[in-house]
């Protein structure tokens, strides 16, 4: 392969705002409590499921509404709960499940940001693999704090949901595909949303890098591949 030939990874920006959600049975209830806020049951909220089934895109359209900041480990341990939750009212604190577990001072920044939260009124978002009462923290207020959080598991997309998103998946990074090759894609990949991420990137790039077009034939060769 000459340097011509050689597929350049210019990146893509999903399209993360409420109108390219994809609303079906195994989200439906999480994007139902992202309408009701302000009239949360209390002052944090948890979202939790597979790798890839749109709870940080649902997060983004929660900041959108709430004008809520997101908030990584590292944020959480060089700044005060005060600088962090500031007049936008809101953190959302994205798949720190596994930081939270192993650092212990993680998780004496993120009980106070919470006691933070709730006497200022402020409102903190979560996501993960699990809900919350079930991550392995060691500090015991904490861990009482957490388990006490309202979660909403995001399921495994259903067939037609699985469509829509590789046709969201393929949109997002300027393809086209045809409906016959759509089928072909959702009668045999694993319905999962990391499945789908998955055989859109590997697609895109191998495409990029043989100049050919998405077909069924050119599908079958890179899966055999």
């Amino acid at each position: 392969m000459d340097s011509s030939q050689l597929p350049l990874d210019l990146g893509h920006r999903p399209a993360l705002g409420r109108e390219d959600f994809l609303i079906a049975p195994c989200n439906e209830v999480a994007v139902a409590w992202v309408d009701q806020w302000p009239d949360w049951p209390g002052h944090a909220l948890a979202f939790y499921g597979p790798s890839g089934c749109g709870k940080t895109h649902l997060a983004h359209v929660w900041r959108t509404e709430s004008t809520a900041v997101f908030v990584s480990a590292k944020d959480l341990l060089e700044s005060d709960p005060t600088e962090l939750l500031g007049k936008k009212g809101g953190c959302i604190l994205d798949d720190i499940q596994d930081q939270l577990t192993k650092d212990t001072e993680l998780q004496r920044k993120l009980f106070h940001l919470y006691n933070y939260a709730r006497e200022e009124t402020g409102y903190l978002l979560f996501t993960g693999r699990e809900a919350p009462a079930r991550w392995d923290v060691s500090l015991p207020d904490l861990s009482s704090r957490l388990s006490a959080i309202p979660s909403f598991e995001m399921g495994a997309p259903d067939e037609f949901l699985f469509e829509a998103l590789l046709v969201k998946l393929f949109y997002d990074r300027q393809l086209t595909i045809s409906k016959e090759v759509l089928r072909f894609l959702v009668l045999r990949l694993d319905r999962s949303f990391q499945a789908a991420r998955d055989i859109v990137s590997v697609l895109d790039q191998q495409s990029l890098a043989s100049q050919r077009e998405i077909t069924i034939p050119f599908i079958k060769s890179v899966l055999e591949a």
